[in-house]
């Protein structure tokens, strides 16, 4: 099922799905497709979810502007939640989803009963930000089968792009964004740049767990633990894996589960 619910005159997608009774949160990371696009592939990525939970998949606005935040993302997402009646939930964050999800559980604690966060950073580091202005940069050139190539070798392990990684050009060509999505990902990727949660993280009373990749190129794993730490949350780090352990790392998603049914 999809919503569209409005807000400042643009829409954010809601893709919902599953039988059961708790609602659970997820907010995705940067990317260049729209949450409505990737619908069927997210209900067979996160199929164990929809068994103890309805999942809500929120994406970001249809039209970003420039200036916009991490915090903007967190707002919208609550304003969403409340539109759609959803508090107390279970929430998974994810690389700039997780950066989203630190905010909303510092300003609307009411909203999150626990809380997910993978692969993701309280704050920007060098690495970050090197990795994120090199695809701005890339997008500003309209160059976006770099971009597929740069995010494969970063976030994926080296087996696994051995294994797959002929088939990226293929789905760089089939995949080919719009003018209008490539100017939003720039913007996105630059709200990437604006997050600094870590001096409020102490705020964050939920339980929490972080997940993250030992060879993490976009965020390090360091901030994983960094972030583990500043929330006194559990953390599991992912040996050999980077970004993409969320998909590489078989037991990531049911780590999740186990731990929001505690």
């Amino acid at each position: 099922m999809v919503e569209i619910i409005q807000k400042d005159g643009a829409s954010i997608d809601c893709v919902s799905f599953g039988s059961g009774q708790r609602p659970l949160i997820m907010l995705p990371g940067l990317s260049l497709q729209r949450v409505k696009g990737a619908a069927l592939g997210l209900r067979l990525m996160y199929r164990e979810f929809g068994r103890s939970h309805r999942v809500y998949v929120i994406d970001k606005k249809d039209r970003i502007p420039k200036g916009y935040t991490i915090k903007d993302i967190a707002e919208d997402t609550a304003y969403v939640m409340e539109r759609l009646g959803l508090s107390g939930a279970d929430v998974l964050g994810v690389s700039q989803g997780g950066m989203a999800a630190q905010y909303l559980a510092i300003y609307h604690p009411k909203l999150v009963r626990r809380l997910a966060l993978g692969v993701t950073a309280s704050r920007v580091n060098p690495v970050m930000e090197r990795a994120v202005k090199g695809w701005i940069e890339m997008a500003e050139f309209g160059d976006y089968r770099a971009i597929v190539r740069d995010m494969l070798v970063k976030m994926y392990s080296p087996g696994y792009v051995k294994r797959y990684g002929r088939m990226f050009p293929i789905i760089s060509r089939l995949t080919r964004p719009k003018e209008r999505d490539i100017e939003r990902f720039i913007n996105l990727a630059r709200a990437c740049l604006t997050c600094n949660s870590y001096p409020e993280l102490r705020r964050i009373s939920c339980p929490a767990l972080v997940l993250g990749g030992r060879e993490d190129k976009v965020l390090t794993g360091e901030a994983s633990e960094e972030l583990a730490g500043a929330i006194n949350g559990e953390l599991h780090m992912y040996e050999g894996l980077g970004h993409a352990a969320y998909e590489e790392a078989k037991d990531f998603n049911k780590r999740i589960i186990q731990f929001f049914n505690e």
